[in-house]
């Protein structure tokens, strides 16, 4: 398709549909006009989409607390199940997990001692750092 100025300055003529041919038809020099997209597979940099949520002060402030008390229980826990450094590879290493909402949920600081007890019981440290690490613990959860 050609685009051109016309040469005595007035402007080109608008061009006319042809008479015959509704708005929707092609004029027979147009028909075999046409645009194909190829999909070229998976494109390979796909825009990921991620959710956010605005947060109030307070609200982030409890977030924060949180998370430092899940850190540091994090922390405590390595030193608690060190591992000697001769032994190497995952067949020493043991995995524990405490849920902090489960200890909230929980009536008294004495049941929340014999879970925390059990959960320890086969700690590396002795059992007087264990001992200490569940008063700090439950004086942290206290907060949240």
């Amino acid at each position: 398709m050609e685009c051109g100025v016309a040469a005595s300055g007035f402007p080109a003529p608008a061009p006319r549909a042809h008479p015959a041919l509704s708005p929707t038809e092609r004029s027979p020099a147009k028909a075999g006009l046409h645009v194909n997209f190829s999909d070229k597979g998976e494109v390979k940099e796909r825009r990921e989409k991620f959710l956010t949520a605005k947060y109030g002060s307070h609200q982030m402030a409890l977030i924060r607390k949180r998370l430092a008390v899940e850190m540091w229980l994090y922390d405590e826990l390595q030193k608690l199940y060190e591992i000697p450094k001769e032994s190497s590879g995952a067949a020493g290493a043991q995995e524990v997990e405490v849920d902090i909402d489960e200890l909230l949920d929980m009536d008294t600081d004495d049941s929340r001692r014999r879970h925390l007890a059990t959960l320890l019981a086969d700690a590396k440290k002795p059992q007087k750092d264990v001992h200490k690490f569940i008063n700090e613990l439950l004086d942290k959860a206290k907060t949240l």
